[in-house]
């Protein structure tokens, strides 16, 4: 162990580990202690990202219905060019031939074959109701006000997630990709067109192309039950037909797509009720329920690690959370069955909604991120040490600072040692020499659900903590 800790011991600065001169002996202790937890609530979790969710199902653990409905944006590469409109092949008078959206499919929760109703509204151009790149966008965001008062649906559509039409041969071909198709009408695909023909600047970049040609869609769940959509793309296809000087005699089929891409807005409003009754602190479990519900906070015993260790370093704090099993787990259909949360991020209470508006990684200092360990059924922090340092550390300095006792400062920051667990996606790149960084953690979007053993005063969550000291001090 002791060797160990001239690698991985720490000093009491938090912006920076020391390791040890090897001259240095080391002195170790450990310790156990009691961490406490309950569920929250976390039913406004920031929604623009590209995951979009459609469709309504029943929450086997609420009984109440979980709806979805989203808004996209399409980008337009920059300085498209439609070809010279007295080159069009019009048929009775419409420049576009047909206009269509695919919804492609990335997963399906629920029944495959069972029938759902989705409604397509536009988007407003109008700046009042215009959805902005500077809009702060959440799950429980009312997105039909960026939707024109009055406005009316521009296609209906009634679809299963298995496209029946299709027969079984081309359903299993390696070159398809499940998806929704929406006709939309001519004079839509006509009026993209002839923004272009009237002024082509509208087509520069994305910015002027919402905000002068087609602002988006609202795709808006309108009837069914019991089938959740997460989309991987959205498209809108607009097809028509054009002739070239040198080839007089005949005429080429076009298509241009405009996509829901990483450059423009997507969106996923939630509706859930009734998750009061999950987070009773009388359970003998916390919950973690996504995509916008429950999240567990603990109670790290900090002044507890630091009695009669205020002159030691904290070579490392662990903690492993366990799992509770589900009782329907085993008869309930698979294709009915919430997921298990694969990846948590621990993070300050106090830091959780900055996180995630600003788009920030794990740290390794104030957030950390792991992973469901099936084999053991748990997630485990192995090192959150240079967490429990720094807010130690924090607190005296403002405690010097302010002048402020112990209590004072602790009634006026009552939350220096919560953290919160969350279910995340991590998404990590990884450089020509193996090494994996992450890009981005975002608050899982999938219908998920998890009981973890609760820790209260009289029977805590355990919490290992080893001690270093120089040897003369």
């Amino acid at each position: 162990m002791a060797a160990a800790l001239l690698l991985t011991g720490c000093d009491e600065d938090t912006g920076s580990l020391g390791i040890s001169p090897w001259q240095d002996a080391i002195s170790t202790s450990s310790g156990t202690y009691g961490v406490v937890s309950h569920s929250i609530i976390n039913d406004i979790v920031p929604a623009n990202s590209t995951a979009c969710y459609l469709g309504k199902v029943i929450d086997p653990e609420t009984g109440e219905a979980i709806s979805a409905t989203f808004a996209a944006q399409f980008h337009t590469f920059e300085g498209y060019a439609f070809p010279d409109e007295a080159h069009i092949v019009q048929t009775d008078g419409h420049l576009c031939d047909s206009i269509e959206l695919r919804l492609f499919i990335k997963s399906t929760f629920g029944d495959k074959s069972n029938p759902m109703k989705m409604e397509v509204l536009p988007l407003s151009r109008n700046e009042e109701h215009l959805l902005k790149e500077s809009d702060k966008l959440y799950t429980n965001t009312d997105l039909e006000t960026y939707v024109d008062e009055g406005q009316e649906p521009v296609a209906t559509k009634v679809f299963t997630a298995t496209d029946y039409i299709l027969s079984e041969e081309q359903l299993a071909s390696s070159t398809y990709s499940s998806n929704v198709r929406i006709v939309l009408g001519q004079a839509i695909g006509d009026d993209i067109m002839g923004k272009f023909y009237s002024n082509p600047d509208f087509f520069r970049d994305s910015y002027s192309f919402i905000r002068n040609v087609c602002a988006g869609f609202l795709f808006r769940t309108a009837g069914g039950t019991g089938t959740m959509l997460n989309l991987e793309v959205v498209s809108m296809n607009l097809f028509f037909t054009y002739k070239e000087d040198a080839y007089p005699d005949s005429t080429i089929t076009a298509i241009c797509r405009f996509a829901a891409t990483p450059e423009v807005i997507q969106s996923t409003q939630f509706k859930s009720r009734n998750l009061d009754k999950l987070i009773d602190d009388a359970h003998p479990y916390t919950m973690l329920k996504t995509p916008a519900g429950i999240c567990t906070e603990l109670v790290l015993p900090i002044d507890d690690i630091y009695a009669g260790h205020e002159n030691d370093s904290i070579a490392s704090a662990s903690i492993t959370l366990t799992r509770i099993n589900n009782q329907e787990e085993v008869a309930q259909d698979d294709s009915y069955a919430f997921g298990i949360p694969q990846q948590l991020l621990l993070v300050r209470k106090q830091n959780l909604d900055s996180f995630f508006e600003n788009h920030q990684v794990s740290d390794s200092q104030l957030s950390f991120t792991t992973s469901f360990v099936s084999a053991y059924n748990n997630y485990t922090f192995n090192n959150i040490g240079r967490l429990v340092s720094y807010c130690q550390h924090e607190k005296q300095a403002d405690m010097k600072a302010s002048g402020t006792t112990e209590a004072e400062w602790e009634a006026a920051h009552p939350d220096w040692n919560h953290v919160v667990l969350v279910p995340v996606t991590v998404s990590t790149a990884t450089d020509s020499y193996g090494y994996s960084t992450q890009v981005s953690v975002n608050h899982d979007m999938s219908l998920c659900s998890t009981k973890l053993v609760r820790g209260t005063t009289d029977n805590p969550i355990k919490m290992q903590v080893i001690y270093s000291r120089f040897a003369d001090e």
